[in-house]
């Protein structure tokens, strides 16, 4: 059976962007002083084509926070120096145009550019301290934490493009005006913007690991699961934290990825079997938790992982503290978070990224700095910000898996019936077009899927039977977990007791550790309680 509609859909959906992006676009900055910071810069170098050149040895503090006079004295302004003394831009006088009531200017910015990016390795600092000494006149009405001057290093530096010009205000966050932007080419110095991003994390093993993974997803596909973990909140300034997160949820359901979505108040517990992980989009909690405290985290290569968290990067330079640290050391390619308290309004709008990331094509870079309402505030972008695994289209990404036989063309399939599901193609249609592919006999991903939508035309028995092929298919850890819950359900819901009973018992021999194995096992006591009465 063809899917005829919906893969023609599935094509214009996955059909590429032109979006610019080499090496040559690139300035790689390292920190002289950090052990490794140098090994990272020459790996990215190497790995990207960046011309010898372009690559940058600045003399910093070791510690992840730097003082606003050293940003200023040994970065900022020797970076500056550099792009335009090495011609990799020229600075210029430029009229802003009158808007409004505010009169036309002449401003100086980069008036030419041959870069784009700047990619700060580890152990570049991470955050620029509060200066109180730092006096700026005050706006009336200001809030006590808009009146700060602290920011991250990376918003600092985007705005580099318009640092000749001594009236910036450095106090508060400066209003993105590439924010939202749909055309990747206005992403750009010459419109005061440089895309900052780096490669960081607790270790350098693990920064130049970001390279590795991003140009792995780039090669093959970005394939698997997408998570979104909102709130259920309904009023207050905080609902736009769900907005922007089922958002993204709804953009990715768009594109076959059948988003997991959870609106509990609570983060996704331990238990949750979180597997395959592409995506995941999550707030609010202090420290990376639940499946992502788990000594192991199933997220595949190139995955994106953002936790909206005041506080998400307050360190990159730890395995547990905070959330982005943790991401990283587990597995993630690349993240986002805020090094201090930003306001809400001014935390990355995920749901724009996933948006341009995914659906426009752009880089990583991209994406991420269309994302942000602010800059000279509190975002760091972490991972490489070339890393595009959205750019070939549907045709390329199909043949390249089936000529090296990768596994992840399953993947493929299932993402090919969600997308179909979605524009309203008959559950049997897909239900026989799966059972008729031949990959479905050999892969866990696609016989769950079947299962799946045998359970939502109401076919348990079929269901059932199509989880227990599953489970003799090779699933992941993660995945087997959530298959044998599903089966539960299924004979549990068909009265099926004593295999239910038989069923939990062997999920918990194959994971004795499992998170969740009180209550399975209090569910066993529940179900041989119940066995013992009906006879």
């Amino acid at each position: 059976m063809k899917l005829v509609v919906p893969i023609a859909i599935w094509l214009a959906l996955l059909a590429p962007f032109w979006v610019k992006a080499g090496g040559d676009e690139v300035v790689v900055v390292y920190n002289k002083k950090m052990p490794g910071s140098k090994a990272v810069a020459d790996y990215y170098a190497k790995m990207r084509n960046v011309p010898a050149k372009q690559v940058f040895g600045f003399s910093l503090p070791v510690d992840e926070v730097i003082s606003r006079e050293q940003f200023r004295d040994s970065l900022q302004y020797p970076l500056a120096r550099k792009l335009e003394s090495g011609g990799l831009w020229k600075i210029g006088k430029v009229t802003e145009p009158a808007k409004g009531n505010t009169p036309a200017r002449v401003i100086r910015c980069a008036v030419s550019s041959k870069i784009r990016y700047a990619v700060l390795c580890y152990g570049v600092p991470l955050r620029i301290a509060d200066d109180p000494n730092l006096k700026e006149p005050e706006k009336p009405g200001l809030a006590d934490l808009f009146k700060s001057n602290g920011a991250s290093v990376d918003s600092e530096l985007a705005w580099l493009p318009l640092l000749d010009n001594k009236d910036m205000r450095l106090s508060g966050p400066m209003m993105n005006w590439a924010y939202r932007a749909t055309n990747a080419d206005a992403l750009c110095p010459t419109n005061g913007i440089l895309l900052v991003a780096r490669l960081d994390g607790p270790t350098p093993d693990i920064a130049m690991g970001l390279v590795t993974k991003a140009l792995e997803a780039e090669g093959t596909g970005l394939w698997g699961r997408t998570y979104f973990d909102a709130r259920g909140i309904t009023n207050t300034t905080y609902k736009l934290g769900d907005e922007w997160i089922l958002g993204a949820a709804e953009i990715c359901r768009q594109l076959g990825f059948d988003p997991v979505v959870d609106t509990k108040p609570e983060t996704f517990p331990a238990d949750f079997p979180m597997n395959h992980i592409a995506i995941y989009a999550g707030w609010y909690s202090g420290s990376a938790d639940g499946p992502f405290a788990l000594p192991a985290v199933e997220f595949m290569p190139g995955a994106f992982a953002y936790h909206l968290y005041s506080y998400s990067a307050a360190t990159l330079r730890s395995a547990t503290r905070d959330w982005c640290g943790p991401l990283l050391a587990k597995g993630a390619t690349c993240t986002m978070g805020c090094v201090d308290e930003p306001s809400i309004q001014f935390t990355p709008d995920v749901a724009v990224f996933v948006a341009r990331w995914a659906v426009s094509k752009f880089t990583f870079g991209q994406a991420a700095w269309a994302a942000q309402p602010a800059l000279s505030w509190q975002t760091t972008v972490i991972g490489d910000p070339l890393y595009r695994p959205f750019g070939k289209s549907a045709e390329q990404l199909l043949a390249g898996l089936r000529r090296t036989h990768s596994p992840l063309v399953e993947w493929y399939y299932w993402r090919l019936v969600n997308a179909a599901r979605v524009r309203g193609v008959p559950l049997s249609q897909l239900e026989d077009y799966l059972e008729n592919l031949p990959l479905t006999d050999q892969s866990a991903v696609l016989t769950e899927k079947l299962a799946d939508l045998c359970d939502t035309q109401g076919k348990p028995d079929t269901a059932i039977e199509f989880y227990r092929r599953a489970l003799t298919l090779n699933p992941s850890p993660e995945q087997k977990i959530e298959i044998y819950l599903a089966l539960g359900n299924e004979l549990i819901g068909e009265g099926r007791t004593a295999e239910a009973v038989e069923n939990y018992r062997r999920l918990l021999a194959d994971f004795p550790d499992y998170p969740g194995k009180y209550v399975i096992s209090n569910k066993i006591a529940a179900l041989d309680e119940k066995v013992t009465r009906a006879k």
